[in-house]
């Protein structure tokens, strides 16, 4: 016999809603705009940044808080997974593939913009097919739910994503943007490069000379966007990013952060064995990652610490610079 949903449900079916409902409620409600932390924010952006508070206020009424933002805020693949595992996600053949077909469509503007900058194809590529498969993957999440969810109920990193908000504001208001249409990741970062709102405000550049800084649709603007934030870090130009590296006898402890500590010189003198052309006095430093068998070391130069300005995750910057070194001899054969 067919159940009758329009009318009185049955006790299975009141039950899945029921449970459907409480779980919709869960996952994600409106921000109470009159918390005082809420209210702070958005006397802040009046009174520093001339915004309307009245507007301000209405923007946020309609922002949810998603417990889905805060869970995969709290499990980044780049501290869950051991490097092998990371890798893997990246660098495969599929997407070395994918790297090549964009390539092949973009080789003038990358070779300008090496021009330009120093920054090399491969280095861009890398950093544009990790971070969204070549614009593939960009996010679903509305950029004010993920920054307001983190900003108000991540008190890990709340100050850092309040202000990110508050970039993204601006960042709206200068580019002629709606903030409610603009879409990206869980961590509010935006377009196939992946710029969090204020990297977007000081790193994004005019690519194509049309008056826009476009790194949502533009690949020119993207492209070059990228190669810029490189640059701005000081990126060298001909010079390597990191090499494997063989242990004899050392001392040296592998580095748990992100900067280089030691010099070339100092390295190759404590029983650590790696080729490079640097000069000794050239900084470096020693990483143990895990791989699949066994540890992988790996002794990292100046250009490996500037891709981590970019996402500060040693495993990030060696999977970015593989993947574009893999596309670039594929393309190359």
């Amino acid at each position: 016999m067919k159940k009758d949903f329009t009318g009185t449900r049955e006790p299975w079916l009141q039950r899945v809603v029921l449970t459907a409902t409480l779980l919709l409620s869960f996952q994600a409600g409106a921000i109470d705009t009159q918390r005082d932390d809420v209210q702070e924010f958005i006397a802040g952006l009046a009174d520093k940044d001339q915004f309307d508070a009245a507007y301000v206020e209405d923007v946020l009424s309609r922002s949810t808080v998603q417990q889905k933002i805060l869970d995969a805020m709290s499990r980044p693949a780049e501290k869950v997974k051991p490097w092998h595992e990371y890798r893997a996600i990246f660098i495969t053949p599929e997407r070395i593939a994918a790297g090549v077909k964009f390539y092949g469509e973009h080789r003038d503007t990358l070779h300008r913009i090496e021009e330009e900058t120093g920054v090399p194809p491969e280095m861009v590529l890398g950093i544009v097919g990790v971070e969204s498969y070549f614009g593939r993957i960009t996010g679903k999440h509305r950029v004010v739910d993920a920054l307001v969810t983190l900003g108000f109920d991540y008190p890990p990193r709340s100050k850092f994503f309040r202000s990110e908000l508050n970039e993204a504001f601006l960042l709206a208001r200068e580019e002629d943007m709606d903030l409610d249409e603009l879409v990206g990741s869980y961590a509010g970062a935006m377009g196939p490069p992946q710029f969090i709102p204020s990297s977007y405000r000081h790193y994004a550049v005019d690519g194509d000379g049309d008056g826009k800084r476009d790194l949502i649709n533009n690949w020119q603007d993207i492209l070059a966007s990228v190669a810029n934030y490189f640059a701005a870090h000081k990126w060298r130009a001909g010079q390597p990013v990191a090499v494997k590296a063989t242990l004899q006898s050392t001392d040296i402890k592998a580095n748990e952060k992100l900067k280089p500590r030691y010099t070339v010189g100092k390295l190759s003198q404590s029983g650590i064995e790696f080729q490079t052309e640097l000069d000794s006095s050239a900084k470096a430093d020693l990483w143990a990652l895990e791989g699949a068998t066994a540890t992988e070391n790996w002794v990292g130069f100046n250009n490996l610490y500037v891709i981590t300005r970019y996402n500060r995750s040693i495993m990030y910057a060696l999977a970015a610079w593989q993947l574009g070194d893999a596309i670039m001899l594929e393309a190359a054969r």
